[in-house]
């Protein structure tokens, strides 16, 4: 994969320094990875600055182009965007301000210091001087409310590393599938039009891919979600079942009379039908 600073990255896109520095500061575009005192850029940054001049060029808005991106990274369709409403959440708040304190991450969600590294090894924190920088907020927010609920948040961050890793192999089968057949002895003669013809083919898989992982995990969720309540509701209905009726001496439910041992008031009985 292909790394840049910043002078590269705007000669390979067309875009401006100052212009690739104003996206970041809008959120648009990812900040780089930072070695040593230097920022390197790879060829997803670039595709994503030739996505967003696209954009402009058509007349979206910096915000629009903002809620278009962040859609499609969550894998949104246009008719969720249209009809989401929008929220004011705490760390959407946060996003504005870009940062957050480590006091704060403490305080709202019992951040250790193990929980804070796992975020950052995530991208859900950005290391920024003093301060966390917030890639994220509606995880964040999400969090917050398992936290609350007495959810573990370490638990949830290895559970997110956990997927990541089975991730990481499903996309290298999805990609395998072209590789697989173009990555061998003949690779050195495939020539400029065999590898573009390569490249277009994995772009291909890809929204593909996308759409297999997101469906089948969208219905295994549903199943397991459906399993987790109908045990939830066995476990209820056993516990109702286990109430014990009071019982009266003799093994009798309370109120109820024994037949074999029945007696009538007769005088009564005489009394209210007038024989």
């Amino acid at each position: 994969m292909a790394e840049y600073r910043i002078n590269d990255l705007a000669e390979a896109s067309g875009v401006s320094v100052r212009n690739i520095r104003v996206y970041q500061d809008r959120g648009l575009l990812p900040p780089p990875t930072i070695r040593g005192r230097a920022g390197w850029y790879s060829d997803q940054h670039l595709v994503r600055l030739n996505l967003i001049s696209r954009m402009l060029e058509r007349g979206y808005t910096f915000a629009t182009i903002s809620e278009l991106l962040h859609a499609a990274h969550h894998g949104m369709r246009v008719e969720q965007v249209l009809r989401g409403s929008p929220k004011g959440g705490r760390f959407r708040n946060f996003k504005r301000a870009a940062t957050i304190t480590i006091a704060e991450l403490k305080k709202t969600l019992n951040a250790t210091d193990r929980s804070i590294a796992l975020s950052q090894k995530l991208g859900l924190l950005v290391k920024d001087g003093t301060h966390y920088a917030i890639k994220n907020p509606e995880l964040l927010e999400g969090a917050e409310v398992l936290v609350k609920a007495g959810v573990d948040l370490e638990l949830l961050l290895d559970r997110w590393v956990r997927v990541q890793e089975d991730l990481e192999d499903v996309a290298k089968s999805f990609v395998g599938i072209i590789t697989d057949k173009y990555f061998d002895e003949n690779l050195p003669d495939l020539g400029e039009k065999g590898v573009s013809k390569m490249a277009d083919l994995i772009q291909t898989v890809r929204p593909m891919a996308h759409d297999i992982v997101e469906t089948t995990f969208r219905k295994a969720l549903d199943e397991q979600i459906s399993k987790a309540i109908g045990e939830a509701a066995t476990y209820f209905d056993a516990a109702r079942d286990d109430e014990t009726i009071p019982v009266e001496s003799g093994g009798r439910p309370a109120g109820q009379t024994d037949p074999d041992n029945e007696t009538t008031d007769v005088g009564t009985l005489n009394t209210d039908t007038g024989r």
